[in-house]
Formats: structure tokens, C-alpha cells, sequence
């Protein structure tokens, strides 16, 4: 994290770890109005007379489709079409942004340098330089537009100011993403605070995202999903026209000639305690030597209960009889919601 910003967290009551998450001493109850520091996300700059041919041969998405307006989420698969890691996509001037997790870049990183050979393509971790936040509520609204003007109103949707950018997330409450300088953080950071926003960090920010069926692959994740397991292509994070890219093979031939058998679901349960992203659902009628699912992402919500999604078999959704593997407790799966479609 930007050394200037990680000072200016400190001396407003926070701290930060290691893997760059923030926390501070009283983290809020769920508010309609809240700023988050999101110190564990990152940006990926890819920039060159090549960029957009290279990344288009590396995401599932297709970067045509960008526009000064819109964003996109996207993924990057191995040669088996299982995701590696997925990222939010953006066109900033020249170059392309790729917002996504720390832990995600130290992988992808390297991995999209080695694929560059030839090609007129710089590829550089811009973490240090840029600052990510979380703005959650009518109230912060009203701060950001001060700053760009207008405010990005469908999901995805994206404004710039200068070094700035603004995507709106998904969601029933509004909610936005800041990318951007440090400085300019800084002024939305005291605006929002005299709004009357709440401080936070990453956990509320990743359960917003949990309750609008929005995933994060990890560590514990990586290589497990093909992206239609995630419902990808259900959150404009796949594109089925674009072209060859890294797994398109697998990926196509999942969603003209298979039948997707596992999807991702949402799921709010009383539990003691969280489980990590990765663990493995049972059911007692799946077939499966893979496990009849896994958990992608949990958090615990104000009330205490815990809200996840998870990738499971839709058989075994639809028995109603799925329990986490390492603890016994039942798990009862609800689709997300934007829905899911009927599979024949």
C-alpha cells in the first residue's frame, strides 16, 4: 500500500496488516452510509501499442466493449478454461486497469508478463501508486459527484476525472468504487467522514458484494471453477463472441455442447464460525469424487449470521441436502439476485 496513504489510515484510528487489509478499532454494524478502505485491492496496468490484441487474448471478456463509460468484470482461466483469477476491467486513456485482490496479482502478474514475448506490451503492479475505496449510500453520493461531475448509475458503469476513476457496483444500495491518486482519496476520505460515513474496511465492501452474487477467487479457490460456475456470464464477465483467448475452448464447449451441472449460489446461515473460501460441501446423494461443491466467499453480517456464496451442484441444491464438509451444519442454497436460468 501507498506508503502516504497507509500513514493517513494510521492516524485515523486504523491499522494495517500484512496482506494490506485495514482495519479500525470499532468497525461499524452494517450503515447505509459508509466509506471503506479497501487497502487488499490492487491494479494491474497493461499499456502499449499491443495492449488490447494481448489482453484480449488473455480474459474472457471482450475489451471492445469498453468504453470511457463502462467497465467490465472479466477472468483469466488456465488452458483447462478454470479460473485463475477474475478482476474488474477498465479503459483508462491509453492503458488498461485491472482491479482485483492483492493475493490475486502476485499470481497473475507473472503469468501475463510470460504470455507478452513479442508483442509492444508493458505490464506493471500499480498498488503502491493508487488507492481503492468503497462508498456505500446516498450520502457519500452526494460527495462523489461534487468531485466527477455526474455519477455512474448502471452496474459496471464507470466516470473518470483526470488521474481518477468511479464504477458503480452492484447491488440494492448504491454503492461505488473509487481508483484512483492518492490525494484525491484523501479530500473523498474527509468529505465522506464530515457526510457522516462510517469507517470501515475490505469485510463489508466483500459482503455487499456476497449479497449481489458477485465472486472473488483466492488462493484457496484458484483452478476450481470454470467461469460459468460462477455465474460469470450472468454479471457481464464473459463474452461467448469474442474470440480465442487462454481456456475458450473448455469455456464454449461448457456452454454449446455440456450442460453446466454445478452454478453458484447465496446463502445466509447461523454458524460459529466462518468458513474459508475453499472449503468443501457435502451431500449425501451427490455422485461426485469432486465434493458436491465449494464455499467461494464468506462474511458475517451485523445481526452475526453468516452470508456466502458457494459453487454446488444444482441436483444437490435442489435435494436440499447440502452440509459444509468440515463442520456437519446444513447449508440450504438460494439462487443470487439476478436469478438463474432454467437449465434443459
Amino acid at each position: 500500500m501507498n506508503t502516504q496513504w497507509q500513514s493517513f489510515i494510521v492516524a485515523h484510528g486504523g491499522t494495517v496488516e500484512a496482506d494490506a487489509k485495514v482495519h479500525f478499532p470499532e468497525m461499524p454494524a452494517e450503515s447505509d452510509c459508509a466509506l471503506c478502505a479497501l487497502g487488499e485491492l490492487g491494479v494491474i496496468e497493461v499499456k502499449g501499442a499491443d495492449a488490447a490484441d494481448f489482453l484480449q487474448g488473455q480474459l474472457s471478456n471482450d475489451l471492445r466493449e469498453l468504453s470511457d463509460t463502462h467497465a467490465q468484470r472479466s477472468c483469466h482461466c488456465n488452458a483447462k478454461g478454470r479460473v485463475l483469477a477474475d478482476s474488474l476491467v477498465l479503459r483508462a486513456g491509453e492503458s488498461y486497469h485491472l482491479i482485483l485482490p492483492r493475493e490475486q496479482i502476485a499470481t497473475l502478474l507473472p503469468r501475463l508478463k510470460m504470455f507478452v514475448l513479442r508483442a509492444q506490451v508493458a505490464v506493471r503492479d500499480l498498488s503502491d501508486e493508487i488507492i481503492c475505496l468503497g462508498l456505500i449510500g446516498e450520502c457519500t453520493g452526494a460527495v462523489l459527484a461534487d468531485h466527477f461531475g455526474s455519477l455512474p448509475e448502471g452496474d459496471n458503469d464507470l466516470a473518470i476525472q483526470g488521474d481518477a476513476c468511479l464504477i458503480r457496483a452492484a447491488g440494492p444500495l448504491p454503492r461505488w468504487l473509487y481508483v484512483g491518486p492518492p490525494a484525491t482519496a484523501e479530500r473523498l476520505w474527509q468529505q465522506a467522514r464530515e457526510a457522516g460515513a462510517q469507517l470501515t474496511g475490505g469485510d463489508l465492501w466483500a459482503l455487499h458484494h456476497i449479497r449481489a452474487g458477485i465472486p472473488s477467487i483466492g488462493a484457496n479457490t484458484r483452478e476450481l471453477f470454470v467461469p460459468q460456475m460462477t455465474n460469470m456470464h450472468l454479471i457481464d464477465g464473459l463474452s461467448f463472441h469474442k474470440g480465442c483467448y487462454t481456456g475458450q475452448e473448455v469455456v464454449a464447449r461448457m456452454q454449446y455442447l455440456g450442460k453446466l451441472k454445478r452454478r453458484m449460489y447465496f446463502s445466509e446461515v447461523a454458524l460459529d464460525q466462518l468458513p474459508v473460501p475453499g472449503t468443501q460441501l457435502d451431500s449425501a446423494g451427490s455422485q461426485s469424487a469432486q465434493g458436491a461443491g465449494s464455499v467461494v466467499d464468506a462474511r458475517r453480517n451485523a445481526a452475526g449470521r453468516c452470508e456466502l456464496l458457494a459453487v454446488a451442484e444444482i441436483a444437490a441444491v435442489e435435494r436440499d441436502d447440502l452440509t459444509l464438509a468440515d463442520t456437519g451444519s446444513a447449508l440450504s442454497l438460494r439462487p443470487p439476485p439476478y436469478g438463474l436460468p432454467r437449465e434443459v
